[in-house]
Formats: structure tokens, C-alpha cells, sequence
């Protein structure tokens, strides 16, 4: 049940002592964490991560196996083609309601894409120094090329797709037969101009932002455990945006109207279960990432297909070795992929010599753990983008690569943009890359407890907008070689919280600020990473349970 913002400020003194000690005794306090602890649902540069992850942070299920690849006739020693087999066992899964298709180790040969299109279904490895999936072919080579929809020679495999797709198999297809055809392949969670969603009901008055409750104009089509979208456009003067960046007053000189990537993102779009619903009053399973204004037409819509409850676990997929290509050119040697997915996962999941890692494409609640990338180097490893919310990369590695890049390549290492927002990457060591906010106006995401050699570089076009918008939060980061940019961002991102980095400077990418005047962001605890609390997603965890298990206060 969604907790109201008294509940989780009860005791909320004793809360922030009881986080602060417990096993961490030595460690200092910022003033930042005690602030979020009276504060946590609109803390002015600290976002409300708690609920990110698979179904708002719960452990994937353990499945039943349900049948067996070699069943099917897949060879697990590389000498055939496994994929029709093991596609063939994933969708008489699916058709049964769902369960583990389980691949004894051994290699398997792919291809093709291994295509999970169904709920509830789980390709289960026996463990990634076990199974592998050795991928032979290109997206490129197995359905085509795939041009950028925003024109001019740019591989969109160099940001979508994978050779283990979880996708919905009502969205897949016509996105294949689209990327044949040459023409744009909806990505979003409503298709191309809207055409997959269609209007439940409006939400009247005005909503702060960290809201459980909305007032709607018809709760009949709701009911607990519904899955809906929440839609919310913009106003003439860019209001909405401007909200997403802190209503700072450097969002009014801001010249909005020619960033045209950015303004086709719109309109903003969150899915959310329900939670409740009394009348006309509806509880939300989360609190809202935005204020509702009246002049931004919010609303509750369906959207397209979505998979939920699938998961990959226990496997490595490796790739044929090739070389890697220059910047935007990708081939498409992509390996997992969650696209239009909601509550989703993988785990103890590797990807080898791959053009990019785990791509996670209109995701929410998405739990990435135990995941590693690895090998000849990558575009990206990690990448969140097309309004993807409230997704967790826990205990995730990139390795440092084993050639050196070729001319014109480059690496961002771990991505968000486009509007996503609720994000976490969480116990990480990178030997390679960035904290790439890739333009396209991210907002409230969180980096926590990670260690990184910082070589790499953010990405994203001028006319996809802001950097950053408000509240992301750097918290207890380690750089490796003192390389301060896209980690230090007190000063170019706007409400952003850098809290408990070690000592850095200067080199390399140097960023301005998208915002002329006050950016309203806080720099504490710098120069030692010996904070409490260390981890600041899983501080905000024990913050919800901590108030949850006190409800009966209230």
C-alpha cells in the first residue's frame, strides 16, 4: 500500500539516526542526507529513488523450469544454429503461461535474435562462466539497415536493438517489418504520433510533485494494480521542460524553440501502477517525478503493448570478434535489450565484444544486477533512453578493454537521456567510460557507490537540449585517475547533488552550463568518499521500510 508523506516523516529524527550509524559509525553525515530524510518526495536537489527496480525494488521471483533447450535441439557444443530451436522453446513457454526455458552450459550458436516476446517467461542459463550465447551475426545483417529517424548516414543500431530482445512480440514485429522498410520503427511507449494509447480519464487541479493522490475526472476505468501511463504535454512557453530543469531562472533566457530533437520527445510520459482508488481520489503505487499543472493536460492513457515479468539470467552473450566501429556506424553487435518493458530483469547476465552492452529502450522498473561488460570496446555499455524510468543497474562492471580504440570510435560507458528519469546505477566498477547524460533533458537520476576510471565521453546532438535537468545526484564516487567531468557537475547541472566524490580536476571534456545565473546545486563532502550513508539508493530503501514498518505511528 503507497504510503502518504506523513507516514514516511514519522519519526524521521530517529530515522536519520538509526541510517546513520548502523555500521557506519566512522563515517561522516552530509547535511544533504539529514535535509532528505525531513524531506524525501521534493527535496530541492535530491530525487525520490526508493522505488526503482523491478516491481518497485522487490527480488525477481524464482520461476519453475518449464522445459529445456536441448529438448528442442539446440547443441550446446557451437557446431549448428540454436536459435530456432531456443525461440521455438521460449514461445511454447510463453503460450503456457509462462516459467524458465533453461540452457544446460555449453555454447550455443545464434544466428539470429533470441526473442523473448511473452510475460512471465525467464531464459535461464546455468550461470555466465557457463552458458554462453555466441552471437555470429549482425542486427545489421539479420534484418537490414536501420537509418536514424532524425536523417543522414547514422546507424540507429548504435542505440537500439539487441541480439536478446525483450520486447512484446505485438511490438517487435511491426518494428522489424518498419526497420525493413526503412522508415522510422516506434520505439516510445505509444507508437508513432500517439496512434497506441488512448485516453482513461483527466486529472483535474494541480498535483505537487512527490504526490501519491490525483483528483480525476472518472475513476471507473481504474482499479488497483492497473497499469496506465501517465501523459502530461507542455505549454507554449516550454513550462513543463522548464520545471524539469528546476524552474531556475536560467530557463527563461533559455532558447527553447530550436532544440527540435528535444521537443519531439513530448509529451513527457511515466507509467505507474494504481494503487488505490477511492472516488474520485486515485493513489498511485510511487510518488509523481513532476508537479501537474493544470495548463499541461494531464492525463491516465493506455499504451502499446508492454512485456512484463520476463527475465534473462545466468549466461554470457559473446560476440564474433570485429573491429569496432567509428562513432554512429554500429553494425548492431548490441547484446540485451529491454524495449516497452515493464517490470523486467537480468541477472548474472555478461555481454563480450559487443557494439553496445544492455540497451534499456521505453523500460520501467527494470532491475539489472550482477551484469558485466566486457571485452574489445563498446559504443555504449550501459544505456537508458526513450523515457525510460525508475530502472536499477546494481553490482555492474566494465572492464577495461582488451584493444585499443580504432579512429573515430568513441565510448560514453553509462547513457541516460530522453526525458528518463528515477534512474540508478549502484555498486559499479568502471574501468572504462563516463556518467554520459546524453542530452534530451534526463532529470532526477542517480550515480551511488561506484568506482571509475574516467576516460570516456557524454554524447547528444545541440538540439536535443539541456545536459542535465534537476536533481541528479553523484553520491560516494571514487575516480580512479581524478578526471572530474560528467562526475563533479555542482557546476553545470542544475539542483544536482555531488556528494562524497574523491578529489578530481579538470581534463579532457570540459562542460558548460546549459543555464546562465544560479543553478541551485550543492557540493558537500568533497574530496573523501568516507560518507554515511554509502549508498544512496539503498539508503533510501531502508528510509521506505523504515517508515513502512512504523505506518502504525500515524
Amino acid at each position: 500500500m503507497a504510503l502518504d508523506r506523513r507516514k514516511f516523516l514519522v519519526g524521521g529524527a530517529a530515522t536519520a539516526s538509526y541510517l546513520a550509524t548502523a555500521g557506519q559509525a566512522h563515517a561522516s553525515s552530509p547535511d544533504l542526507w539529514h535535509e532528505f530524510v525531513s524531506n524525501p518526495y521534493n527535496h530541492p536537489q535530491i530525487p525520490n529513488i526508493a522505488y526503482a527496480g523491478f516491481r518497485l525494488g522487490e527480488r525477481p521471483p524464482a520461476r519453475p523450469s518449464r522445459t529445456n533447450v536441448l529438448r528442442y535441439g539446440a547443441k550446446p557444443d557451437g557446431s549448428a544454429d540454436a536459435s530456432a530451436a531456443i525461440n521455438q522453446a521460449i514461445k511454447d513457454v510463453g503460450s503456457a503461461g509462462g516459467g524458465v526455458v533453461f540452457m544446460p552450459a555449453g555454447t550455443y550458436r545464434i544466428d539470429h535474435i533470441i526473442e523473448i516476446g511473452s510475460d512471465n517467461v525467464v531464459l535461464r542459463g546455468a550461470g555466465s562462466g557457463r552458458t554462453t550465447l555466441f552471437a555470429t551475426r549482425s542486427l545489421e545483417q539479420i534484418i537490414g539497415i536501420n537509418r536514424s529517424r532524425y536523417g543522414g548516414p547514422n546507424s540507429a543500431w548504435s542505440w537500439c536493438g539487441g541480439l536478446v530482445w525483450v520486447c512484446h512480440r505485438d511490438r517487435r514485429e511491426p518494428l522489424i517489418e518498419a526497420i525493413k522498410a526503412q522508415q522510422w520503427p516506434l520505439e516510445g511507449w505509444i507508437g508513432n504520433e500517439g496512434a497506441d494509447s488512448s485516453v482513461i480519464t483527466t486529472i483535474s487541479g494541480e498535483v505537487p510533485r512527490g504526490s501519491f493522490t490525483v483528483t480525476v475526472a472518472d475513476a471507473s476505468g481504474l482499479e488497483p494494480g492497473k497499469r496506465v501511463l501517465l501523459q502530461v504535454d507542455d505549454d507554449p512557453a516550454h513550462g513543463l521542460l522548464k520545471h524539469m530543469c528546476g524552474d531556475i531562472p536560467g530557463t527563461e533566457s533559455y532558447i527553447w524553440t530550436d532544440k527540435t530533437k528535444l521537443l519531439s520527445y513530448k509529451p513527457f510520459m511515466w507509467p505507474v501502477r494504481i494503487a488505490a482508488v477511492k472516488g474520485n481520489e486515485v493513489t498511485l503505487a510511487q510518488p509523481l517525478p513532476v508537479e501537474l499543472r493544470a495548463e499541461w493536460n494531464a492525463r491516465l492513457t493506455t499504451s502499446a503493448p508492454a512485456i512484463t515479468g520476463a527475465g534473462v539470467e545466468g549466461l554470457t552473450i559473446q560476440f564474433v570478434k570485429t573491429v569496432r566501429p567509428a562513432h554512429l556506424q554500429d553494425k548492431g553487435y548490441n547484446g540485451l535489450v529491454f524495449q516497452c518493458a515493464w517490470d523486467c530483469w537480468a541477472d548474472d547476465v555478461s555481454v563480450v565484444d559487443s557494439d553496445n552492452g544492455f540497451l534499456l529502450v521505453s523500460a520501467k522498473g527494470v532491475s539489472l544486477l550482477r551484469t558485466r561488460v566486457s571485452g574489445r570496446g563498446q559504443h555504449h555499455s550501459y544505456a537508458v533512453r526513450e523515457q525510460s524510468h525508475d530502472n536499477l543497474t546494481d553490482d555492474f562492471a566494465i572492464g577495461k578493454f582488451t584493444e585499443p580504440p580504432t579512429p573515430g570510435s568513441g565510448h560514453h560507458g553509462i547513457n541516460v537521456e530522453g526525458l528518463s528519469c528515477g534512474n540508478v546505477w549502484s555498486r559499479g566498477r568502471m574501468e572504462a567510460g563516463t556518467f554520459d547524460t546524453h542530452r534530451g533533458l534526463p532529470f532526477g537520476n542517480v550515480r551511488t557507490e561506484v568506482e571509475i576510471f574516467n576516460d570516456g565521453s557524454h554524447g547528444g546532438s545541440a538540439d536535443a537540449g539541456p545536459l542535465y535537468g534537476a536533481r541528479f545526484a553523484h553520491w560516494n564516487i571514487t575516480v580512479t585517475n581524478q578526471r572530474a567531468g560528467c562526475v563533479k557537475i555542482d557546476h553545470v547541472a542544475p539542483c544536482s547533488a555531488t556528494v562524497g566524490i574523491s578529489t578530481v580536476r579538470e581534463f579532457g571534456q570540459i562542460d558548460r552550463p546549459d543555464f546562465t545565473g544560479p543553478l541551485r546545486s550543492k557540493l558537500e563532502s568533497y574530496g573523501s568518499t568516507a560518507v554515511t550513508p554509502s549508498n544512496l539508493h539503498r539508503a533510501q530503501r531502508a528510509l521506505r521500510g523504515f517508515n513502512q514498518s512504523n505506518a502504525k505511528l500515524v
